[in-house]
């Protein structure tokens, strides 16, 4: 089988398992963050600028459905996150991002904060699949937009090259640690991509997000979120990289067309830390 198939067949799987299967375990997406993590983390004494934005072009009229978490509808609702990244060592890249949202008809508001830890497993190609880790608290002080107050996400990276297409999975695990829903056990969630790497400028893929409700409760599936999201991405002059994309839900529970428009500009700051060790598997 070419390459080609297998990867497409790899798609299909993932979105087949992520809608229909059931499942031992279950997390909220984030509608500030379509991304996909890769193995590969920021260089050490590098600094990032990004911002994270998605509008909502077809949603729902009321809270508390599609990308809502909240009392304020989705429809038309234009989310921007302004992330701050530093690469720490070699393999550890640390960060932290302000949240903002305008819902339709109102103004430009904060929504809310996160501050994460990312990082990577030995070296690229050393085990058959890459692998890293993530691990990430997020603040919300604005019931309208989320009434669960503090959060904690962890994120396996995996990461598998196929000629010149690559394969990312994220496997999102998701606990609320001071809300409503408190008491109620993990959740689970996905983002996955597949890329095609035709040229450094501008290379295609199909990203996949989702989420199904808690570990022990699984949502019924036509009220949880599944997105496909055909993209473009590059890397420009000057340090800046873009991802462009519009998602379309998959599931009654899922907002019917999302577009998002993610940029970053990348620069040298200097290091506080030496290089990391040859030998070593995760500093």
């Amino acid at each position: 089988m070419k390459p080609y198939w297998r990867l497409t067949t790899l798609a299909l799987l993932i979105l087949f398992a992520a809608i229909v299967l059931p499942r031992p375990s279950a997390a909220q997406l984030d509608p500030w963050e379509f991304e996909v993590y890769p193995y590969q983390t920021l260089g050490r004494g590098m600094i990032e600028l990004e911002s994270l934005n998605g509008v909502v072009a077809k949603g729902h009229g009321s809270g508390d459905h599609g990308t809502s978490a909240g009392a304020l509808p989705s429809q038309s609702m234009w989310r921007t996150a302004f992330e701050l990244t530093y690469g720490l060592t070699d393999r550890i890249e640390t960060a932290a991002y302000v949240n903002l949202a305008k819902p339709s008809g109102h103004d430009l508001q904060y929504a809310g904060a996160k501050f994460r830890l990312r990082g990577s497993l030995f070296d690229q190609g050393q085990l058959p699949i890459d692998l890293g880790w993530y691990i990430e608290l997020e603040s919300h002080r604005v019931p309208e937009f989320d009434d669960q107050k503090l959060e904690l996400e962890l994120r396996p990276i995996i990461q598998k090259d196929f000629g010149s297409f690559s394969v990312m999975l994220n496997p999102i695990f998701e606990k609320v640690l001071d809300g409503p829903d408190r008491h109620k056990g993990f959740e689970f969630g996905y983002a996955a991509g597949i890329y095609y790497r035709w040229m450094r400028t501008l290379s295609p893929g199909l990203e996949f997000y989702g989420g199904v409700g808690n570990i022990r409760h699984p949502d019924p599936s036509k009220e949880q979120q599944h997105y496909i999201f055909p993209v473009i991405r590059g890397a420009l002059s000057h340090g800046i990289e873009y991802n462009i994309g519009a998602g379309f839900g998959l599931t009654p529970g899922s907002d019917p067309v999302i577009v998002k428009f993610n940029l970053e500009l990348e620069k040298f700051l200097g290091a506080i830390f030496g290089p990391s060790s040859g030998s070593g598997s995760f500093f």
